[in-house]
């Protein structure tokens, strides 16, 4: 099933060793003086031609510094993964799918304030209390369809369970009589809502979801390799397999019974593209500054106040298809993405305007730390420079 990643820290000792690197060596230095060889030290695990690997990007004051791939796409013809290679974005998704809302709600199709069932008036009753902003950060309380399905086929080995698609998932939905929690009391995680807001997007745009991305979002930035991955209506070129490490090797995991739905990861993207995607965000190729700001203010409780999870705890800061908690006191627009055999991460720091993605087409990867340990070396070579500096 399609879960969020989680965030821990990597060993310390690739960590060191790219700060070693840092002052040692001074060959293919980015502009922003961080040697490829320090980004390198810290992805060593991943060079063998014989195994999945990873792509990497880092730019920096909008030029690409850093563009790599590390291992192969998938077993079979061990070909190499490089800046082409089109990877499952999983929950990365889901800032494409948030794009593609605030683009009707920019042609005055749709509304923030929307109700659920304004859209599909069949809905149930608690559809009433459910908006549109609420299904973009995660505060519509909607049960998540995979623990319905888990129910619906409790015994059953994920081979065996058809895939799920979007519509579907929607119909499943239909079929429940109430939230989780009272909409905006709570913050969860919600993969139920960004399939929904495909719905939403199919409904008031009359066309298909991965058509109106096409049309409105890839086209016009010119990702050529970018798609929402249906099978048998399309195909991804240059495409990265998912795979699991098992005691008797490597594993394809590619798709499980949940990699059918579009909304909440079905995007399939590459290095390029995500460069492409970051200069659209930077220069606001798609809306205005202002028509951004809400993707870019995290939610809160209907009383103002920040928001608690089920668990108690604090809630991230979220947005619309972005999480907004900064990272070790720099400002931070972040997602994590995984799936059975991808583990993706993007992490943009506007103020210092710096942008690290990882996509990973192997399970046991953690990205988030990966990309916040590039970042620290240029945020190490920061602060090396101001202490120089101060008089």
């Amino acid at each position: 099933m399609m879960r969020l990643g989680v965030v821990v820290s990597i060993g310390g000792f690739s960590v060191l060793m790219a700060l070693l690197s840092l002052s040692n060596d001074a060959s293919n230095t980015a502009p922003a003086q961080v040697s490829a060889a320090a980004i390198d030290s810290l992805f060593a695990k991943f060079v063998s031609a014989q195994d999945p690997g990873c792509a990497v990007l880092v730019i920096k004051d909008g030029q690409p510094v850093f563009r790599k791939g590390y291992g192969v796409t998938e077993l079979r013809t061990l070909q190499r993964i490089g800046p082409e290679t089109n990877f499952r974005l999983a929950s990365l998704t889901k800032q494409f799918t948030a794009m593609a809302v605030m683009l009707l709600v920019h042609d005055g199709k749709l509304h923030y304030e929307d109700r659920l069932t304004d859209v599909f008036p069949d809905f149930p009753a608690y559809g009433k209390a459910i908006t549109i902003r609420q299904l973009l950060n995660h505060t519509s309380g909607l049960i998540d369809y995979e623990d319905i399905m888990a129910k619906q086929y409790a015994g059953i080995s994920d081979d065996k369970i058809p895939q799920i698609r979007d519509a579907a998932v929607l119909d499943l939905l239909k079929h429940e009589t109430g939230t989780k929690f009272a909409p905006r009391s709570h913050w969860e995680y919600s993969n139920s809502g960004y399939v929904v807001l495909a719905m939403v997007v199919e409904k008031r745009s009359s066309m298909k979801f991965g058509d109106f991305l096409r049309q409105r979002i890839f086209t016009p930035l010119k990702m050529t390799g970018t798609l929402a991955y249906e099978k048998g209506k399309n195909e991804v070129t240059h495409r990265a397999y998912g795979h699991t490490k098992t005691a008797g090797g490597w594993s394809e995991t590619d798709q499980s019974s949940t990699s059918a739905t579009l909304g909440d990861g079905g995007v399939y993207k590459s290095l390029d593209d995500l460069e492409k995607w970051e200069s659209a965000l930077t220069a606001h190729t798609l809306l205005t500054t202002k028509e951004m700001e809400p993707a870019l203010t995290p939610a809160t409780a209907a009383n103002g106040g920040p928001l608690p999870q089920m668990n108690g705890s604090l809630a991230p800061l979220y947005g619309f298809g972005w999480f907004l908690d900064p990272y070790c006191g720099h400002r931070r627009y972040a997602h994590y993405g995984e799936t059975v055999g991808f583990r993706n991460a993007i992490q943009r720091f506007p103020d210092d305007r710096l942008t690290v993605i990882v996509l990973s087409n192997r399970a046991e990867v953690d990205a988030p730390a990966l990309a916040e340990s590039v970042a620290d070396l240029y945020f190490v070579k920061h602060q090396r420079e101001s202490v120089v500096r101060v008089p």
